[in-house]
């Protein structure tokens, strides 16, 4: 019940009972009628208001029955009021809180890092389900494993880079939110063909050096190694993802999502 509103609320008329609401106001309120889709609370104003399942828990609620019953006291805060139709949305969710639902791609969000993995690490941004952030996107270079950069327990700045609410994945990243590297390769790409063209003009112009014959074998040797060390890395990360994706399962199941 409302503190201070039993009396006042008596002689309401029922079209008028909203607006003696506000959004945000908690109040305690008994559970009616429990549906598929949610349910029916009665505030004490003479209409009850009705808690989605969607709205009972931070985390996925399979059917409303796992978390009341008729006849529970329940806490709970005005989520919306339609004062043209009469009606009262509730929440069992405090204010503040973020559901899975509410986030979008691009939110920067603050998370604990909660378990680690050689392919990542699992990070609790206080939505019900822990965020993956994988290797690569915790930096703009190489990083060999996660504990070279964050730790168990390390409070951290994500943001969002990918939501598939139908697995319950949320995909997280430190790279998008550290300056991009400066370009560095420029300079050292134009001061060696200028060593070998120094070289090269104490021969005859068409005469092609056994030294800059070499360099260009080198250059192209370290090219296709490249190619290839890409080519793997990226097998890697399709198949870690394959991994994440199956581990995300899991680790929603064994929470009882």
């Amino acid at each position: 019940m409302i503190v201070g509103q039993e009396e006042s609320t008596l002689n309401i008329p029922p079209r008028k009972v909203v607006k003696t609401l506000a959004v945000g106001q908690q109040v305690e309120g008994l559970v009616k009628r429990v549906t598929d889709f949610g349910a029916f609370i009665d505030i004490g104003v003479g209409r009850d208001g009705l808690v989605h399942v969607s709205e009972m828990a931070v985390g996925r609620v399979a059917k409303p029955s796992d978390i009341v019953k008729q006849g529970d006291k329940v806490p709970v805060w005005i989520k919306e009021l339609d004062r043209e139709k009469n009606r009262i949305s509730l929440s069992m969710i405090e204010p503040g809180n973020l559901t899975v639902r509410e986030l979008e791609e691009g939110m920067v969000v603050t998370g604990k890092v909660t378990r680690l993995e050689r392919y990542g690490a699992f990070v609790d941004i206080g939505v019900g389900r822990d965020g993956m952030l994988h290797v690569k996107e915790m930096g703009h270079g190489y990083v060999e494993k996660p504990e070279d950069v964050v730790h168990m327990g390390d409070e951290i700045q994500v943001q969002i880079v990918g939501i598939d609410r139908q697995r319950g994945r949320v995909d997280l990243s430190i790279k998008s939110l550290l300056p991009a590297p400066v370009e560095q390769a420029a300079g050292s790409a134009i001061a060696a063909p200028a060593a070998v063209e120094d070289l090269v003009g104490l021969v005859e112009e068409d005469f092609v050096s056994p030294f800059e014959l070499a360099f260009q074998e080198a250059k192209q040797s370290e090219r296709v190694e490249k190619r290839r060390a890409h080519r793997k890395k990226t097998r890697v990360w399709e198949y870690e993802d394959d991994i994440i994706s199956r581990t995300f399962e899991h680790h929603r199941r064994s929470k009882g999502a």
